[in-house]
């Protein structure tokens, strides 16, 4: 068991980041800060509209960018994703490939999805995303050597709406309990959580051992006020749950308690992929026995690195081991 850190299942999307101004943003009718989901004819004419405003293209999506957050922190992880048969699904594997992540990523006829992250001055990002051939993952795709070697199966919210390839996920949920990977779930959009909160309350309660969130999508979830009850509901029954909480740091509960880990001095320039980059850290040191205090306090340390960055990722050169190593626990502070 462990040959992966992570086993990953998301939509593979090509990120597409553009500095705009709010004049823009609100010309192109998009609610600021937003996620909208568009189809392939409103993606095609809505990229020569921002082209000249682009400053970054390269593969993305919440599950990749954890994934490869993961081996930049030092870990192995690999993933599963359907891609289109064109340009932007040859350039996803590619990156994936480059950034050392083990990709299984079957191509079907359909456009590869796209996502459009609009930034606008103050760091605020505007999503406009296509999912395309992302929603065509089957059981049949999934590479269940790696999943049943990995510490951890890491699912996000979209997995659940039936748009997407939510029977793929069901699947890689009955072989990941059957091989005793453990399963995380990351619930990445609040429209996600307040439209299908029954079901993502359910897999809550009654499948998955870490549950991350922001404050938002918290307490959406468990209908609570604060961050604090809704993390302390969200970790009842053994489960690990964390909540970001941005510049304020994030909430960790486990055990019937509740930490406060303080937030990590960085100059935000694009928050795009900071949750994602938590989950990484996070997931990194439990899958090392760490406590999960600890394994908190990497999670927000390693957040803190990408949104000192234009885009969803570190450059393909960052090497986070020392990052990692610092915040490792002496051996005897482990726990399993």
């Amino acid at each position: 068991m462990g040959s992966f850190d992570l086993y990953s299942i998301c939509h593979p999307l090509y990120d597409i980041q553009a500095e705009v101004g709010d004049d823009l943003l609100q010309t192109l009718g998009f609610t600021k800060g937003g996620a909208h989901m568009v189809d392939h004819e409103v993606q095609r004419t809505l990229v020569p509209r921002i082209y000249e405003h682009i400053v970054n293209a390269e593969s993305g999506g919440s599950g990749a960018n954890t994934a490869i957050g993961i081996v930049q922190l030092g870990g192995k992880a690999a993933f599963a994703g359907r891609v289109g048969e064109d340009e932007h699904g040859r350039l996803y594997a590619e990156g994936l490939r480059t950034r050392r992540v083990v990709a299984n990523l079957p191509a079907s006829p359909t456009d590869t999805g796209i996502c459009i992250v609009l930034v606008t001055p103050d760091a605020q990002r505007t999503m406009v995303t296509y999912l395309g051939a992302s929603t065509l993952l089957t059981e049949r795709d999934l590479d269940l050597d790696h999943l049943c070697s990995s510490r951890f199966l890491y699912l996000t919210s979209y997995l659940f709406d039936e748009s997407g390839p939510s029977a793929a996920a069901r699947a890689a949920v009955r072989h990941a309990e059957a091989h005793g990977v453990r399963i995380a779930l990351a619930l990445c959009d609040a429209g996600v959580v307040e439209r299908l909160r029954e079901p993502l309350a359910e897999f809550c309660a009654q499948r998955a051992h870490v549950v991350i969130a922001n404050e938002q999508e918290s307490c959406l979830l468990t209908e609570c006020g604060t961050a604090d009850e809704a993390v302390a509901l969200m970790s009842e029954g053994g489960r690990i749950a964390a909540v970001t909480l941005g510049s304020q740091g994030a909430l960790v509960g486990a055990a019937g308690s509740v930490a406060a880990i303080p937030a990590t001095a960085a100059k935000a320039v694009d928050r795009t992929g900071a949750g994602d980059m938590f989950s990484a850290g996070l997931l990194y040191g439990l899958a090392r026995g760490w406590h999960p205090d600890q394994a908190a306090r990497l999670a927000v340390a390693s957040a803190a690195q990408v949104v000192e960055h234009l885009g969803a990722r570190l450059p393909v050169c960052a090497d986070l081991s020392g990052l990692a190593a610092k915040h490792a626990p002496r051996v005897q502070e482990r726990v399993h």
